[in-house]
């Protein structure tokens, strides 16, 4: 059966037998289940044109429940109205205290079924919200895979190219793929200071913001290109930093240099950090945060992909 015609049935039953007098109908369940005044209060004593005689409670139940039907205002009447029966305990107040009890019955185990459909509906909904999050985090998956696989065969074509000024462009539009593709937000090449500084680009990660050097070149990186990223930084905000990318590293004087700085704010990574991640063996947010608080707490610019597998545990 239809469990709204089903509750329908016994509202009317509540409204026509739990209150002998009006006045205590109104009162006590019309007006609680939150029928507005203005909807019961013309039919309370509206007379029946065949008799001339003032409505039963029974007459008057399907014509209140008629009128809120579909009021915006009135959305949970009926079910209210059963569950002021439910709790019901005035049998006093009915003329006829057996038809006021069997009513209360009634209502009781309407409310358990109905209370129990919405529990199974409940579980059905999160079933389904689970089921709708799974399927969403395995497209995820796969998707995060698909483009992984698609910049890693991007590095591995850059790494044969030999147009070096190409490259340089085309490893920026890269690590800004797999910054998006790891939600960590961007901000790609601009300039700034009236023209007058070239950024290779920029990313937020945890309430800080780091300034991005790119470099892709045969030679090793040395000091004086760290101290242009140094300065840039240095130019920017409090809670800036850097990071110096160079794919084929530095000279082994830079993280000395670096460490003599008395503001200790660029971390590096080298092509092999960079493939590790693209990999999909490292998580690039939680391998940048490693960088850092090695920096900040060991004052070390560089933390390796071989250290930073054997601290997680991946690596022996």
């Amino acid at each position: 059966m239809d469990p709204g015609i089903e509750e329908r049935r016994t509202a009317i039953e509540v409204i026509a037998t739990l209150a002998h007098m009006k006045n205590a109908l109104a009162d006590l369940i019309l007006r609680p289940a939150g029928v507005p005044v203005e909807v019961y209060r013309p039919f309370l004593y509206q007379r029946d044109p065949n008799t001339g005689r003032a409505l039963s409670k029974r007459q008057l139940a399907p014509i209140i429940l008629d009128a809120i039907e579909g009021r915006s205002d009135c959305t949970g009447v009926v079910r209210a109205i059963i569950e002021i029966a439910a709790a019901w305990k005035s049998f006093h107040l009915a003329s006829d205290e057996f038809a006021a009890r069997a009513t209360v019955q009634k209502a009781r185990e309407i409310l358990d079924q109905v209370q129990t459909m919405d529990a199974r509906e409940a579980a059905q909904r999160e079933l389904a919200r689970k089921e709708e999050i799974g399927r969403l985090e395995r497209e995820r998956a796969e998707l995060f895979e698909k483009h992984s696989e698609l910049l890693m065969n991007m590095f591995d074509y850059l790494a044969t190219s030999s147009d070096h000024q190409q490259r340089g462009y085309l490893l920026q539009d890269l690590l800004g793929r797999l910054f998006d593709l790891h939600r960590i937000p961007i901000v790609r090449s601009f300039v700034r200071n009236e023209r007058a500084e070239q950024i290779d680009g920029a990313f937020k990660l945890e309430g800080w913001h780091y300034l991005v050097e790119c470099r892709w070149r045969e030679k090793l990186a040395d000091i004086r290109e760290l101290d242009g990223l140094k300065g840039q930084v240095d130019r920017s905000g409090k809670q800036t930093m850097g990071l110096f990318l160079g794919i084929n590293g530095w000279s082994e004087n830079v993280p000395r240099l670096l460490k003599q700085n008395p503001v200790k704010s660029i971390v590096l990574m080298d092509g092999f950090d960079l493939r590790t991640v693209l990999a999909q063996r490292l998580d690039l947010s939680d391998f940048l945060l490693a960088k850092v608080a090695r920096l900040n707490f060991e004052a070390e610019p560089f933390l390796s992909v071989k250290e930073h597998l054997v601290e997680e545990g991946g690596e022996s």
